[in-house]
């Protein structure tokens, strides 16, 4: 059956494929962030170590005093946010467990999930992109619970992104675990990429979406998801 769903999943009319165990195809999505193949060779605590000592060089580069009560902690403060909060979702290790239920019910409407927040990273310049998502599904022979939807969401935002990517990971996902093609998501965010530097705006915010199976033609779904944050 997870074959089948996968073989068929479409995104806005295009074919998406996968990789993996058809065994355990949750875990290989196609759409992957630029990881070296060594990028879990070293443990977490080395992983620290040597960001805290890199970081430390940059705070001695900008002329900050390292010896400051204040700051002499930060390079170690850093690295263990890096390693262990904001980017912990690039490691399969921190990937939530994420368990379904049969629909013994037959629920066959739109199970929509509205104004998920989330912050992520953008991976050009290393600062916050804060949004909510909004996602949807139809099931088929399971459900799956709207906590689980967050923690998706929170997985794939906790590494370095691109909102383009963030959306289509956070699809394949969630097709994958449920097994079924009819799923749409969006984000809405803003960058602080787009704030706090370069043309400084504020009060942007950028709209990201994907859908596929029935929800491509459902303008009912469709319209709610994209709606403002989410409220009709």
């Amino acid at each position: 059956m997870a074959n089948s769903i996968i073989n068929k999943l479409k995104l806005n009319g295009n074919p998406i494929s996968r990789e993996g165990n058809p065994k355990n195809t949750i875990h290989h999505v196609v759409v992957k962030n630029p990881l070296r193949d060594d990028a879990f060779d070293q443990a977490d605590a080395l992983k620290i170590e040597l960001i805290s000592t890199k970081f430390e060089e940059i705070i001695k580069i900008l002329g900050l005093d390292i010896t400051d009560d204040s700051i002499k902690n930060t390079p170690n403060r850093v690295a263990k946010m890096y390693v262990n909060e904001i980017f912990k979702g690039l490691n399969p290790k921190n990937k939530p467990k994420v368990t379904v239920f049969e629909n013994t019910y037959n629920y066959q409407s739109p199970l929509i999930e509205l104004n998920i927040p989330f912050t992520s990273f953008c991976e050009h310049h290393f600062v916050p992109i804060h949004g909510i998502a909004n996602i949807a599904y139809i099931p088929k022979d399971h459900i799956i619970g709207l906590s689980k939807i967050h923690r998706i969401v929170d997985y794939y935002s906790r590494r370095p992104q691109v909102q383009e990517r963030l959306t289509i990971q956070i699809l394949q996902e969630l097709s994958t675990i449920i097994q079924s093609n009819d799923v749409g998501v969006v984000l809405n965010a803003s960058h602080n990429c787009i704030s706090c530097r370069g043309v400084e705006d504020l009060g942007s915010s950028t709209l990201t979406s994907a859908f596929t199976g029935k929800l491509e033609s459902d303008n009912n779904v469709m319209s709610i998801l994209l709606g403002s944050n989410g409220k009709q």
